[in-house]
């Protein structure tokens, strides 16, 4: 008997749901709107787009830049009893830029290199060292009252300094224009300085910076502290720079120097020297430096100079420092430079031939 019933009642039900079966149906087919939906389609698309591209954007601050340098030399040194063959050698260098109101800048710079300085113990580019990467500095410059401030760690007083120095160097000392005590000093702790402009062209600057570890701390007498101002005009064709520094050095006595370099653009060359004494307990020594910059030699700019190799005193024998090079730029990034100098000392002199090549990007 329920057999029976169950056969008669699922006719029933099925004649009762095919006519809601294709209400349904009907419905829905007569509710699509193929334009209206592809209309939602490709919104919904552009709006995951957005939202990928804030995602990318929001990976690196929009107010963050970065800069890249890399420095290659290959070539040999005469007279180096460590390296007297030919060698090669790297850099990289980073730069971190990030800006919160537009006016500030947080600045890092990572630096990587060759394991050792290949060229000569005494590493006359200048190179940084070390494969790894590392940080060479940390830097806040901001706005206070009209002057222009800078805190950091691993920097120097001399990053606020205007200097007045326009000679293209091959080498590194040969950069610091005779003044690398002074108009270009040290000191790579931890440093507090600030820089006024005043709209005539000339501009003060002043700083202190000190080792700050544990074992010193920062202007106390175990510390190697350094306290510095400098004064520079700069014009259009001309600029001049005189800065005073003391080194308050914690294992020796106090040492002070004063520093001047100046430069003046003549139609076919630019003209750059320097001049720099130090004096410690009565010691006075001294040193100078003159270089010439052509910034037209048929594609690029021959650059030659001269200038001791430290500071002596009049007792003392003075040993130089010459080089002579031709930068070409292969393009905006590459720039080639073959070089050559040489350096007096007691013993043999040094004579390096060199290449390098300089990518920036």
């Amino acid at each position: 008997m329920k057999l029976f019933k169950s056969l008669l009642v699922a006719p029933a039900t099925l004649g009762l749901l095919a006519p809601m079966s294709a209400t349904a149906n009907e419905v829905t087919i007569n509710d699509f709107n193929p334009a209206e939906e592809l209309a939602v389609t490709n919104s919904r698309i552009d709006g995951l787009e957005a939202r990928l591209n804030n995602f990318e954007a929001g990976g690196f601050s929009e107010t963050t830049t970065a800069s890249f340098s890399v420095d290659a030399s290959i070539g040999a040194i005469d007279g180096d009893t460590t390296t007297e063959k030919t060698v090669a050698a790297y850099q990289f260098n980073i730069g971190l830029s990030t800006s919160f109101t537009g006016e500030d800048s947080l600045d890092i710079a990572i630096d990587s290199g060759s394991d050792a300085p290949a060229a000569t113990a005494d590493d006359p580019l200048g190179f940084d060292t070390g494969a790894a990467l590392s940080v060479d500095g940390v830097t806040y410059s901001f706005p206070l009252g009209g002057m222009s401030m800078l805190v950091g760690f691993d920097t120097d007083i001399s990053s606020v300094f205007t200097g007045a120095c326009t000679y293209s160097a091959f080498t590194d000392y040969m950069g610091k224009c005779g003044t690398d005590l002074s108009v270009d000093v040290g000191g790579g702790g931890v440093t507090v300085a600030g820089s006024y402009a005043f709209d005539s062209g000339f501009s003060l600057a002043a700083g202190v910076s000190g080792t700050g570890d544990s074992s010193a701390g920062l202007m106390t007498k175990e510390g190697d502290d350094y306290y510095g101002i400098e004064a520079a005009y700069t014009a259009d064709s001309w600029g001049v720079s005189v800065a005073y520094v003391s080194d308050d050095n914690n294992t020796a006595a106090e040492t002070t120097y004063w520093g001047v370099n100046a430069n003046y653009s003549f139609d076919i060359a630019d003209v750059s020297v320097g001049f720099e004494t130090e004096e410690t307990s009565g010691t006075d020594q001294s040193g100078y430096f003159v270089g010439l910059t052509f910034p037209e030699v048929g594609p690029g700019s021959v650059s030659i100079a001269a200038g001791t190799s430290e500071n002596f005193t009049d007792a003392e024998t003075e040993y130089m420092v010459y080089e002579a090079s031709y930068s070409y730029p292969v393009n905006d990034g590459l720039t080639i430079t073959p070089g050559v100098f040489i350096e007096e000392k007691a013993g043999d002199d040094l004579t390096g031939i060199m290449v390098t090549s300089s990518f920036s990007f």
